[in-house]
């Protein structure tokens, strides 16, 4: 078996934020309607996580379970545990028109880290972050293409597609530059 590579080799940037791409991660698509019965006990059971609200995420230890749609489930854990997560949702949803699916080579995640790191953010995605809430995941766009961001302890963490790490990548340092803040502070 080969061994999982990041899609650009864990690159990173300092300007006023810190911008670093995170990988290999596990990602799982679970697709479902989110009033399925057995489904809030399945992931309970297999990840120790409930089913999240709208537009949010939850988290324990490594593993995270993110609401994307609401058919649509992002879970994130530790790459090396996808396969036997992969296995016990299925049977724990056995029976359910559900689809479980193994993402972590379709995406990349990065991280913008600092005190000014939402300024990197502002820059590039349609979102008030006046209004955004602890827990919180938004789905946007990230300038010309999709991604999906929260809060976490010192800064952001953003999940895009992998084929478009390199622009995420090249916007995020661009808009980490030092001296390019949007405001003092």
């Amino acid at each position: 078996m080969s061994e999982p590579v990041s899609a650009l080799g864990n690159a990173s940037f300092e300007g006023f934020a810190t911008i670093r791409e995170i990988g290999p991660m596990g990602m799982i698509t679970l697709r479902a309607k989110h009033d399925l019965p057995g489904l809030p006990a399945a992931l309970k059971a297999v990840l120790g996580l409930g089913l999240p609200e709208r537009r949010q995420i939850l988290s324990v230890g490594e593993t995270r379970v993110g609401w994307m749609s609401p058919d649509e489930l992002l879970i994130l854990l530790p790459y090396g545990e996808v396969a036997a997560t992969l296995t016990a949702l299925t049977n724990a949803l056995t029976g359910a028109h559900v689809m479980v699916v193994d993402v972590s080579d379709a995406r990349c995640l990065f991280r913008i880290e600092g005190e000014k790191a939402a300024q990197v953010l502002m820059k590039l995605c349609p979102v008030d972050f006046a209004t955004l809430e602890p827990g919180e995941l938004r789905r946007t766009r990230v300038a010309q293409v999709a991604g999906a961001f929260w809060a976490e302890e010192g800064g952001y963490t953003l999940v895009a597609f992998r084929s478009v790490a390199a622009y995420v990548m090249g916007l995020l340092t661009h808009s980490a530059q030092p001296g390019s803040e949007l405001f003092a502070g």
